[in-house]
C-alpha cells in the first residue's frame, strides 16, 4: 500500500472500486489544520474526471499498468481486433474503451494500457496524428485559399471532419486524433 505522498501525475490507483488515473494533484498545507492532497482523477472505464481530496497519510491502492504497442487489424461487432507487434498475439477491445474510435484505420499502431496483474486491457490510445485520404467533400474552387473557412469532409476511416476549402476528394491529409481537426495536406 502506498500513501498520499506517493501520488504523482499518471499514477493509476483504485478509487471506490474502480481504476482511475491521477490527472493533476496538489499537496496543500494550510496554516491551520492538517495537510491534504487535492487531486483530479480520471476513471479509465468511463473517462469521467472527478475532483477528490485525500487527507495526508491516507493509504491508496496502486495499480501496476503496462503500455504495449498493438496494430489495429479489423472491426467485428461492437469492438475491434488488435495484434501485438512483437509476438503476434491478438486481443479484442470493446468500442467503448477507445476514445475517437472513428479515426481507426487498418494498420495503425496504437498504445494499449494493460493491468499488469490481471493482463486485462484498460484503454487504447491512438497516435496523435494519422494520415488519411479524403473520400468525400464538396469540390474546391480556384482561389479559395485566402480565407480560413472550413467545409465538411469524410476521410477513409469514416470520420467526418472540417477541412479548408482548397482540399478535394483524393487529397491526402494529416488529422489530429486528439481534437479531430485537420492539420495539414500531405504533399505526394
Amino acid at each position: 500500500m502506498a500513501t498520499t505522498s506517493d501520488i504523482k501525475n499518471g499514477l493509476c490507483i483504485v478509487h471506490n472500486g474502480k481504476i482511475a488515473t491521477v490527472v493533476e494533484f496538489q499537496h496543500v498545507k494550510p496554516g491551520k489544520g492538517p495537510a491534504f492532497v487535492r487531486t483530479k482523477l480520471k476513471f479509465i472505464e468511463t473517462g469521467k474526471v472527478i475532483d477528490n481530496t485525500f487527507s495526508a497519510g491516507h493509504k491508496i491502492e496502486v495499480v501496476r499498468v503496462e503500455t504495449r504497442s498493438y496494430q489495429y487489424l479489423y472491426p467485428e461487432g461492437a469492438g475491434f481486433h488488435f495484434m501485438n507487434t512483437d509476438n503476434y498475439e491478438q486481443v479484442f477491445i470493446n468500442k467503448n474503451m477507445i476514445e475517437k474510435a472513428d479515426f481507426l484505420k487498418e494498420g495503425v499502431v496504437c498504445t494499449i494500457l494493460f493491468d499488469a496483474e490481471e493482463e486485462t486491457p484498460l484503454s487504447v490510445e491512438l497516435p496523435f496524428y494519422i494520415d488519411a485520404e479524403v473520400t468525400y467533400t464538396e469540390p474546391g474552387v480556384k482561389g479559395d485559399t485566402a480565407t480560413n473557412t472550413l467545409k465538411p469532409a469524410t476521410i477513409d476511416s469514416g470520420a467526418d471532419i472540417k477541412v479548408p476549402l482548397f482540399i478535394n476528394i483524393g487529397d491526402k491529409i494529416k488529422v489530429d486524433t486528439r481534437t479531430g481537426e485537420y492539420s495539414e495536406r500531405i504533399k505526394s
